[in-house]
């Protein structure tokens, strides 16, 4: 079996002089399916990054060791040229998509590689029916898991042998992570070699036919079974908290939402109560976000009726206004469009109730050892953090979560939640959450809400969250058969 990636003594340190890794020593074997894991921040994209070029081309540190790419060096070869080798998926979507239609974002790559334009065609008729995405529609209206989906059709549209996917799971719900899983390992056992970076163990386990783990500054072979002991326990629960008499915060009545000729929710009515937590749940594309953006005043309803009770004196606070974001504090799906100053202090001091206040959120997210860093030279994992906190510092009435999880290896997941509901418990906010990964649907739920072709399904208590996983379980496991 022939060595397609090879690492000899790879150190790198980022230009700040914080290294990453540390004489790293590793081979993967023409047609493996390798999951990468690690802590966040331990290194996994830095690795990642180092593998196809973008570190040293793009992003600048220092780098020692050498790098092999299907046997040979890789030292001083530019971006483009290892592009025609390795694929790669990167964990931020946004990041990779160029075009202003689907078509056109995947057609891009096979462009430039300089394909034929029916094998251009062919290819995307191919991939559009696998991703189950519209080759007509705009990327920028793509919901998160959509645009994941999207992305990494185009790396499979460039065929390249080696394809390395950072996250790829992230954003998707369970048939769309199946699905994408059953292809990847069907392209393995084609002579593809597979690398993914995931923190949702549970779903790749059985995939996967190595397992990497980066820790201390070293990358080591480990085994499934150690993986699952440290996995046996992860879903994270939280006590049930007592309500006082429900008080309505939010209300929709027979809301639609489109965009232009685009119907994104169809006819909801929803009533939404001071300090609850309430967890929207559905597949990708299914309008939760959209309806998140609604009750949050960043998108305005234009048939059906909207209206809130944030305070009583509504004349003095106009939806979408500073002060009403001083209300309600958004954590949005891509910590980078939220994430603006030059260092994680000042973005957490940004807008904050009171440094008191702030000082004390840092100390719960133990932040002390990343003040001084710049929020975008953090791992996705740790901008994730640092977004929540941020927001959390201004001590919001309303809480919204879109997709808070991404980037969390478990342990830093169940710190998480548990800062989030302690922080709800000390301030009676109202929460509401938008997620696909089961670990910690329960414990951010006192209300789930299903959306299912664009409508609600069923709202009701957390044995909500259990009808929904279980039908989508059901549904994958017709898929894999």
């Amino acid at each position: 079996m022939s060595v397609v990636v090879e690492t000899r003594n790879l150190s790198f340190s980022y230009e700040n002089g914080i290294k990453i890794l540390d004489k790293v020593n590793f081979k993967i074997n023409k047609g493996e399916f390798v999951l990468l894991t690690g802590q966040s921040g331990e290194g996994k994209s830095t690795l990642i990054f180092l593998l196809n070029g973008i570190i040293p081309n793009l992003i600048y540190g220092k780098k020692e060791g050498d790098i092999l790419i299907n046997e040979k060096n890789i030292s001083g070869k530019i971006a483009g040229e290892l592009a025609r080798e390795v694929g790669i998926v990167l964990q931020n979507a946004d990041h990779q998509i160029v075009e202003k239609y689907v078509e056109d974002e995947l057609a891009f790559g096979g462009e430039n590689l300089g394909f034929k334009k029916e094998t251009i065609q062919y290819k995307i008729d191919l991939i559009t029916k696998l991703m189950k995405i519209n080759p007509n529609a705009k990327c920028r209206e793509l919901s998160g898991g959509q645009k994941q989906k999207l992305i990494t059709g185009s790396t499979l549209l460039m065929g390249q042998k080696i394809l390395i996917l950072d996250e790829p799971l992230a954003n998707l719900d369970l048939n769309s992570s199946i699905e994408l899983l059953n292809l990847l390992k069907s392209l393995s056992c084609n002579g593809y070699t597979i690398i993914v970076s995931e923190h949702r163990i549970d779903l790749i386990l059985k995939y996967a036919d190595r397992i990497l783990a980066i820790k201390d500054k070293k990358v080591v072979e480990t085994s499934k079974e150690s993986i699952i002991f440290e996995q046996k326990s992860n879903i994270i629960q939280c006590e049930n908290l007592e309500k006082p008499c429900k008080t309505q915060l939010f209300s929709l009545k027979n809301a639609f939402f489109k965009i232009k000729n685009n119907l994104i929710i169809e006819d909801i009515s929803l009533e939404i109560f001071r300090e609850e937590r309430v967890l929207l749940l559905g597949e990708n594309g299914v309008g939760k976000t959209t309806l998140m953006r609604i009750l949050g005043g960043l998108n305005k309803l234009k048939i059906g009726e909207y209206s809130h009770d944030l305070i009583k004196e509504k004349r003095h606070i106009k939806i979408g206004s500073s002060k009403w974001f001083k209300k309600v504090g958004i954590v949005y799906q891509n910590p980078n469009y939220q994430l603006f100053m030059n260092t994680v202090l000042k973005e957490i001091y940004f807008n904050c109730y009171s440094k008191e206040y702030a000082d004390y959120i840092i100390s719960l997210f133990n932040l002390k050892n990343l003040l001084l860093r710049h929020p975008q030279s953090l791992s996705e994992g740790q901008k994730r953090k640092v977004s929540i906190a941020a927001i959390l510092a201004m001590k919001p009435d309303v809480l919204l979560l879109d997709e808070p999880t991404v980037g969390q290896d478990y342990n830093s997941l169940k710190s998480l939640i548990e800062i989030i509901n302690k922080i709800h418990k000390e301030t009676n906010n109202t929460i509401i959450s938008v997620t696909h990964d089961i670990r910690c649907a329960c414990a951010l739920c006192d209300i789930a809400v299903w959306l299912k072709d664009k409508k609600i399904c069923k709202i009701g208590d957390k044995s909500v969250i259990d009808d929904y996983f279980s039908w989508q379980s059901k549904r994958a496991e017709e898929f894999s058969s």
